[in-house]
């Protein structure tokens, strides 16, 4: 079973497998390390990654930034991201504004429109991301780790985890993307912790569209997230969106063009603005240079470093924010961090690094590429949760980044010390008992305690659990619930069971006690007393906020496996269009070199008119055809040429196959010698006959021009081999005993 990791980018795709000898980054088709997460259609073509990014003009634009329109799942879109969506280069159908439904994207396929959301077409990227790495281990790929920003709610996990069951995948867990880095950092180190206790390290992560901040504890058992802090609308897009605004402002004044009304300029100046921020990473000053932007205008500009730094200033003090929280959170005074890890693209603007060192008062080691470290990360984790992997003993215990609270009709429910039952912070994952006063069925309600521990505009809500239906026997009845924060950061009701305990209070009011331990007793267990207390199981109806139902999966697993048939349809045609088209070209060059002397004036002249008018039809309405059509071209044109290709390869072989006959003759014939006269006669009579037939044919085959068929091939020279084989050995078992130094005549039978 392999073992992978994915890493799944609002800009790249990134996949890894442990191997024996350690963690590898596998390659795409195009030998490179990441790939675009992107999404495109065609009129009878689905295209991903790479493919998808450079979709021709013809195409719809690619879908991108599948990440970010997860945010909008079962949601209000919050302002920020509502400048998100000005910014893609596809329409986007937003939810209701009371948050009803979730966000979708229209796209023409095969003649009709299908509407797909955010969740299907993360399916579609996770399948790239399948079938990249069974490309490269060469064996099924199902069980995997895949990496989520710790800012993501319930509502957003759970899409993961359909996106996966849509592509055929099993998470074995979804990692919070700066755990899966700590764990690649600190698992082959070995100066991190000891006696002098755990080694504090800042993880920071400016991406392409968020920044994420993680302190974790190292120490040699494992390591422990202490904290979290993002900002989950603040990353590298957003430096690239200051030159982008900059150069559209200059241009508009300089060359009378408003580039921010055309999608495909907005696209290409984008794209030199993010060029541009990285050439100002290790130079003092950029210029923007693109040809025919707009209006057939070609346009040129500068800026200094110092200049966009000042642009930037609101962007660089708003880095520092989530590091704040995240170390007020973790408890740790400055002084005692170990040292700071910065990754991400934005790490390639230095004003970042020079603001980060002087919050954390030390400068920070750069890693430019996170998605490499988060993938890596990943796929270590699922070697550890494997069971076909023996990883050394290391435990990683990741921290709740939001508090989840409970609540029924009566009002929340809280531990003894009236805070949250799993509080921001608490260990990933555990397990809580609760026990309410109940005697019929009730509803439980699960939310986030805090909205400010979210992204702006996110719901609070998570999800209802109704607990029976059931009817208590008695006012002493209590229902024990066992809640599990899983490895996924998802809540839920793991089991609920009606508890008659005869020293209950009949006259107390609802009330909730939490076993932090979690551990519940089985069926019959005793009391302290030593009287039974009976157990029954209650049913219990899970309603998950922004999940898809049964139904809402299996057609979205069936409209992804009509696509995936689609996909190897088109192909196989482009496979068979690859396969004429090639044909056409080494067919020409055959017929003017190797096919010269075995191809008359006639047939030369009927294959050079069909070669061309094929070519002609290929780049014309042949174009876009169906597979059937191609093959049917290929067959037509294989047709007219094999009767000469199997003179020109029969020409080739026929004198091996005369070689090895006048061979075969011969040993007949010295294997003759240690027979009797009356064998040796026989043997000599067989060897004469196919010697005389292989000599009269040769002679007359001599006499026939190359362009004609064979009178004699080298099939029949092999049958007239097998034929004098068989003669010789009928006549060696008629004497009972073998001929010696004989290689064509089997042992006799002995009795």
């Amino acid at each position: 079973m392999s073992v992978v990791g994915f890493d799944v980018g609002n800009d790249t795709l990134v996949a890894a497998a442990a191997r024996q000898r350690g963690i590898d980054v596998l390659l795409n088709a195009e030998s490179k390390r990441e790939s675009p997460a992107a999404v495109a259609f065609s009129h009878n073509a689905r295209l991903l990654g790479p493919h998808a990014a450079g979709a021709p003009s013809s195409s719809h634009a690619p879908f991108s930034s599948v990440k970010r329109l997860l945010l909008l799942h079962a949601g209000r879109p919050a302002p920020l991201l509502r400048c998100d969506l000005a910014r893609l280069p596809f329409p986007i159908e937003v939810p209701s504004a009371d948050g009803g439904g979730g966000a979708l994207v229209h796209v023409d396929h095969i003649g009709r429109r299908i509407a797909l959301s955010p969740t299907q077409l993360l399916a579609m990227l996770l399948g790239y991301l399948r079938q990249l790495a069974e490309a490269d281990l060469e064996a099924p790929v199902a069980e995997c780790v895949i990496s989520v920003p710790c800012y993501f709610t319930q509502a957003q996990r759970q899409a993961y985890l359909d996106a996966a069951a849509v592509a055929g995948l099993r998470p074995l867990r979804l990692m919070h993307d700066l755990a899966a880095t700590a764990l690649g950092y600190g698992l082959y180190r070995s100066d991190l912790g000891g006696p002098g206790g755990p080694t504090y390290v800042a993880f920071v992560d400016v991406g392409h569209s968020d920044t994420q901040v993680a302190v974790v504890a190292f120490d040699v058992p494992g390591m422990k997230v202490l904290s979290h802090g993002f900002d989950a609308d603040l990353g590298g897009r957003d430096f690239d969106e200051v030159l982008f605004e900059h150069f559209a402002d200059e241009f508009k004044d300089k060359y009378k063009i408003d580039v921010t009304g055309n999608v495909k300029a907005s696209m290409r100046l984008r794209a030199a603005c993010e060029k541009a921020k990285k050439v100002l990473s290790a130079n003092a000053e950029a210029v923007v240079n693109i040809e025919c932007l707009m209006e057939e205008k070609d346009v040129r500009g500068m800026i200094r470093r110092e200049e966009f730094e000042k642009l930037c200033a609101g962007l660089l003090e708003r880095v520092v924010e989530p590091c704040k929280k995240a170390m007020v959170d973790s408890r740790i005074e400055f002084d005692r961090l170990h040292s700071v890890e910065l990754v991400g693209s934005g790490s390639r603007v230095p004003a970042i690094a020079r603001v980060l060192a002087g919050f954390f008062r030390r400068e920070p080691s750069r890693t430019l590429n996170a998605s490499e470290c988060v993938a890596r990360g990943c796929a270590l984790q699922c070697a550890m949760l494997s069971p076909t992997f023996r990883v050394r003993e290391y435990e990683v215990q990741d921290a709740n980044p939001a508090s989840i609270g409970f609540c029924t009709i009566e009002g929340p429910i809280s531990t003894l010390s009236s805070k949250p039952l799993f509080q921001r912070g608490h260990p990933l994952p555990s397990v809580k008992v609760a026990t309410l006063h109940k005697n019929s069925t009730f509803k439980l309600d699960a939310f986030y305690v805090d909205e400010n521990e979210l992204p702006p505009g996110t719901s609070t809500e998570v999800g209802s659990f109704q607990i029976g239906p059931f009817q208590a026997h008695t006012e002493k009845s209590k229902v024990k619930l066992r809640i599990r924060l899983n490895l996924h950061g998802l809540i839920s009701v793991e089991s609920a069971a009606l508890v008659d305990d005869d020293q209950s209070n009949a006259n107390s009011a609802d009330s909730m006690e939490v076993d932090s331990n979690g551990e519940m007793g089985q069926q019959g267990d005793t009391s302290r007393s030593g009287k039974l207390i009976q157990r029954q199981d209650l049913p219990i109806i899970e309603s998950i906020y922004g999940a898809m139902s049964k139904q809402e999966l299996l057609e979205a697993q069936e409209q992804e496996t009509q696509l995936a048939y689609q996909d190897k349809l088109m192909e196989r045609t482009k496979d068979r269009k690859n396969a004429l088209e090639s044909y056409v070209y080494d067919t020409r060059n055959k017929l003017s070199e190797r096919y010269r002397s075995f191809a008359t004036d006639s047939e030369r002249e009927e294959i050079s008119f069909n070669l061309q008018q094929t070519e002609d039809w290929l780049y014309e309405e042949g174009d876009d055809e169906t597979e059937a059509v191609y093959t049917s071209k290929l067959e037509e044109l294989k047709r007219l040429v094999d009767p000469i290709e199997n003179r020109c390869r029969d020409e080739e072989v026929r004198a091996q196959a005369m070689r090895e006959l006048m061979k075969c003759i011969a040993d007949h014939r010295m294997a003759a010698k240690s027979l009797s006269n009356p064998e040796q006669d026989a043997v000599e009579s067989e060897c004469t006959k196919a010697e005389q037939w292989l000599r009269e044919m040769s002679q007359l085959q001599e006499t026939l021009p190359k362009n004609v068929d064979p009178v004699i091939c080298s099939h029949e020279i092999k049958k007239k081999e097998q034929e004098l084989n068989m003669l010789c050995r009928n006549i060696v078992r008629h004497r009972g005993s073998p001929a010696r130094g004989e290689d064509h005549m089997h042992t006799a039978d002995r009795d």
